[in-house]
């Protein structure tokens, strides 16, 4: 079992860089089975996740290599369409490679997904899209099987704007013969990101950065190279640790675009913010004060992903913040282990409210899930006195040698293997 050991009280000082976005090499990682040939991605994680769903593809017959940042997926020979629940089980993303096995052997089968318990996130959105292009899902003892020989392009309308339903249905749709538009599409980067990876594979995919997608599908598809986009969510938890601990640091390879509503809260909060292109700076010396409501929402809006880092960076905030999730019932799981580090929040359903508290104590917190574990981190760094964190491998899904990174600017954070 690995825990971090976190002395608190340090400044941060200096620059790190992001590394590739999880939220979007998975999906590109399950796009690789569309092209017959070898597809090459460069800024790839080396995260638990990215570890799964190359298992993943190995099992579907791909052949894949890393070397440093760069992984190399063949997906020449793929020659099965089933994932086994041990590998399902291992990340709730994993039902991304849906569309794909769907689009390239015509059928696909599937068991529910694991990864972090946020509460309900059904897959219904997913089926329907499936089902609307002419594919047949049947689920019997909690598995799928799909098929879809005979998958043709039609609109498609989102009761809500889900991200995995988005890639999902494009995923699909490029390989049915003719046009699909997904209305109501998810508007995050990264839906952006997997269109540029999809378009350099040879599908016709426009529109993804705004509500209405088009892809004309059934177009011969082959293995493209391309470079993922930084990690917008690493990037905002680097900001919340500065924020936590006090000092400056920048922030490199993420688009400062996609981080607006974010850093308008840090700054809001008595933070000095400086953004230029894929460059991020933040400067705290002074106290934190509290904020007005930061409400969660798809993308344009601010991040699920990042209110928990945030949330941590505010507990020691003069005044009074107020957070209301609209994403996820269950995000709050990380409020439990803050407070055992002396923080006051209160919650109420989908609100919480945080009395922002002189300072926080060490304590020995766990990680419940990926972000709730990233907060634990950003608190401890702002604590007085040693902080013990376990439950890493909720972290290890999300960031790519989290201590490593904060060490760099200056955190005085260690990694331990313990006997279980």
């Amino acid at each position: 079992m690995s825990i971090f050991l976190v002395e608190g009280g340090r400044r941060l000082e200096g620059t790190v860089r992001t590394h590739g976005a999880k939220n979007s090499v998975l999906p590109i990682l399950a796009a690789t089975i569309l092209g017959r040939g070898e597809s090459v991605i460069r800024n790839c994680p080396e995260l638990s996740d990215v570890t799964a769903s190359l298992a993943i593809l190995e099992h579907l017959g791909c052949k894949t290599a890393r070397e440093g940042d760069t992984v190399r997926v063949d997906a020449s020979s793929l020659s099965r369409c089933d994932v086994p629940d041990n590998l399902m089980r291992e990340m709730r993303s994993s039902v991304i490679f849906l569309g794909a096995i769907l689009g390239r052997m015509g059928e696909a089968v599937l068991s529910a997904p694991g990864g972090c318990e946020l509460g309900p996130r059904p897959i219904d959105l997913h089926l329907a899209s499936i089902r609307a292009l002419g594919g047949r899902v049947d689920e019997t003892g909690g598995a799928l099987r799909c098929t879809g020989n005979h998958m043709a392009g039609t609109d498609i309308v989102l009761s809500i704007p889900s991200v995995g339903a988005t890639e999902n249905t494009m995923l699909a749709a490029v390989a049915a013969q003719g046009v699909t538009t997904i209305t109501n599409a998810a508007r995050e980067p990264e839906i952006a990101d997997l269109q540029a990876f999809l378009r350099s594979m040879g599908a016709d995919v426009r529109g993804a950065g705004s509500s209405m997608i088009t892809i004309r599908g059934g177009l011969p598809l082959h293995g493209a190279e391309h470079t993922v986009m930084g990690d917008r969510i690493v990037a905002a938890t680097y900001l919340a640790a500065a924020a936590a601990a006090g000092g400056e640091i920048e922030v490199t390879g993420a688009d400062c675009r996609h981080l607006s509503t974010v850093t308008a809260v840090l700054s809001q909060a008595g933070c000095r913010i400086h953004s230029d292109d894929n460059r991020i700076s933040l400067a705290r010396s002074g106290p934190l004060r509290g904020v007005s409501p930061v409400r969660t929402a798809p993308y344009p809006g601010f991040p699920t992903d990042a209110q928990a880092p945030l949330m941590a960076a505010l507990t020691t905030a003069a005044g009074t913040s107020v957070f209301v999730e609209n994403i996820f019932e269950s995000r709050y799981r990380h409020v439990d282990e803050l407070s055992r580090m002396g923080a006051s929040i209160r919650v109420e359903g989908r609100v919480a409210v945080v009395f922002g508290v002189e300072r926080l104590k060490a304590a020995a917190v766990r990680a419940a899930d990926l972000r709730g574990g990233a907060a634990l981190v950003v608190a401890a760094l702002g604590a007085e006195g040693r902080s013990t964190i376990s439950g890493l491998h909720h972290v290890d899904r999300g960031y790519q040698d989290l201590d490593g990174a904060l060490r760099s600017l200056g955190a005085d954070i260690v990694r331990l293997e313990e006997d279980e």
